[in-house]
């Protein structure tokens, strides 16, 4: 195939496993890697770090996003039904064939982005001249583009004359779970650290808390920030605060340059954290020049290929790793193998 890219951004990571890559560095999620999360298990408890699919409640976090709505399908006679007996007697071809059976099927209307989630490589891109012309294009992780590999809605986005309609052609969340994710975690936890205020992180204080606690990082490790966010969404009981929801518990400073360098030089395989964006939304600024709104969705998504996180649940985790002078565990979140989607609800499982 053609090449996509003729100028890549700088400190990117396209290309490096290849012009068709579409897991970044989730290629650094190796079987080594796996055994290293597997080695870290030791009391064989795992812990759910998923809040339930239908918090943090209303709208109030995201006006575009919405609770899921959960019904049931129809009955074997296409009527409205919660339970239905199957009566295989009254319908056509059965005969008299009688079954006792009783039967329930659901049916869920779910914005995949609502709770705790996985962001692809698909979700964030930028305007940059990949061609080298002096031409901006709007282009996503190595190169994909907008338009073409990416497109918005139609009767057949996917163009195969199936009705399916995928959004993303490429960097859709299928292949981070056809990859499978599965690794060593390591978490920070900056909850305990910080308490519960609305704080950022720069790169000092984050270093600052894991040589208190002793975590290291590797390459291929999945970062997993616990700030206390979800515990308190959980609290709330699908009502949240929709003030405070937006200016409670500590973030990652996007602001500071040498964070991002951290973040690039770690070659950490996934960042997650329990919070909104792992970033903090802050709103305008004062910097006129043109840039990001989310710089951390930009170096993580669009340059270096690294999924993010939000809105897992950590407390009980953080608790027990807490108590055993541990930060390390076994890792275990596929997104789902939907083609084409471009965020996806998980429920990673910790094992340690």
């Amino acid at each position: 195939m053609t090449k996509r890219w003729n100028q890549r951004p700088p400190g990117s990571t396209w290309g490096e496993w290849g012009d068709d890559d579409e897991l970044g560095r989730v290629n650094l999620m190796t079987p080594e890697k796996v055994l290293q999360g597997v080695r870290e298990v030791e009391a064989g408890i795992s812990f759910c770090l998923s809040l339930p699919l239908d918090y943090p409640g209303g709208t109030s976090l995201n006006q575009r996003r919405h609770p899921p709505v959960l019904a049931p399908t129809e009955d074997m006679n296409g009527a409205p039904s919660t339970f239905y007996n199957v009566r295989m007697s009254e319908m056509e071809d059965w005969g008299d064939t009688k079954y006792v059976d009783v039967w329930a099927d659901d049916v869920v209307t779910l914005s995949l982005q609502y709770s705790t989630q996985w962001d692809s490589l698909a979700h964030v891109g930028a305007e940059f001249d990949a061609d080298g012309d002096g031409v901006e294009e709007a282009v996503y992780y190595n190169g994909y583009r907008a338009g073409v590999d990416l497109v918005g809605p139609s009767d057949d986005a996917r163009g195969d004359g199936s009705g399916h309609r995928a959004f993303a052609h490429h960097l859709g969340l299928e292949h981070m779970a056809f990859h499978g994710v599965q690794g060593r975690g390591v978490l920070v936890d900056l909850a305990h650290h910080l308490g519960h205020d609305w704080k950022r992180v720069n790169r000092r204080t984050l270093e600052e808390i894991m040589a208190a606690d002793g975590v290291v990082v590797e390459p291929g490790d999945v970062l997993v920030l616990h700030t206390g966010f979800a515990t308190k969404v959980l609290e709330w009981e699908r009502d949240p605060d929709p003030v405070k929801i937006h200016t409670m518990c500590s973030y990652l400073d996007a602001r500071d340059e040498s964070l991002l360098d951290w973040i690039a030089e770690s070659r950490i395989s996934g960042l997650v954290a329990d919070n909104y964006a792992v970033e903090g939304l802050l709103g305008k600024d004062r910097d006129p020049s043109r840039h990001s709104f989310l710089p951390i969705h930009h170096l993580c998504l669009f340059k270096l290929g690294v999924p993010l996180g939000e809105m897992w649940y950590l407390h009980e985790l953080a608790g027990w790793l807490r108590e055993h002078g541990r930060s390390r565990f076994l890792l275990t979140a596929p997104p789902l193998r939907l083609p084409g989607i471009v965020g996806s609800p998980v429920t990673p499982i910790a094992t340690v």
